[in-house]
């Protein structure tokens, strides 16, 4: 058994950004596999969640397949962290939320242009819409967030090295942006 602490990450709704971020911490991702054992992330390619020591969790909560997920990482996890603008207040894919699930459907499915076989799919494997999207606090327990949209990679970098050596974070100006 490994001492190192374990770390799942999960992409919601959101543009796959703070995964890039992740990535964008370059060389520095050997020193972080040196600390942490990552059980399930793009990185690894796993789908399953087994208990962790801390989730990451990046996008918004829009649909059931998303709060399954979400979820899931709650109860198998020891923190929580929310990063990037969409997993702490909705982000981008919250913008739809200024309307129904019925007219966001229809403009996608009847309207939309370049449509050619308008028809709204009704397949079991398609996850239902919520009727809106939710930021990962309105449905379970975080004890981080991250902000950015995405966060830098050196954000990121700062965050996870002081978490795992339990200091408290603290962000050099430079690192902290909202766009």
């Amino acid at each position: 058994m490994s001492d190192k602490l374990r770390v799942a990450t999960a992409s919601l709704a959101g543009c796959f950004g703070c995964h890039m971020s992740l990535l964008d911490i370059d060389e520095r991702l050997l020193e972080l596999i040196m600390l942490v054992e990552f059980e399930r992330s793009p990185i690894n390619d796993i789908k399953q969640i087994e208990p962790v020591d801390v989730a990451i969790i990046e996008g918004g909560v829009a649909n059931t397949d998303n709060v399954e997920v979400l979820r899931e990482f709650r109860r198998q996890s020891n923190i929580l962290v929310a990063i990037g603008a969409c997993a702490i207040n909705g982000g981008i894919p919250a913008m739809r939320n200024h309307f129904s699930v019925k007219e966001c459907l229809e403009e996608s499915y009847i309207n939309g242009i370049g449509v050619l076989n308008p028809m709204i799919p009704n397949d079991p494997e398609i996850p239902l819409l919520l009727n809106k999207v939710h930021p990962i606090h309105e449905v379970v327990k975080v004890e981080y967030v991250l902000p950015g949209c995405p966060p830098s990679g050196d954000a990121i970098w700062t965050f996870l090295t002081e978490l795992l050596e339990g200091r408290p974070i603290h962000f050099p100006y430079n690192e902290i942006h909202y766009d």
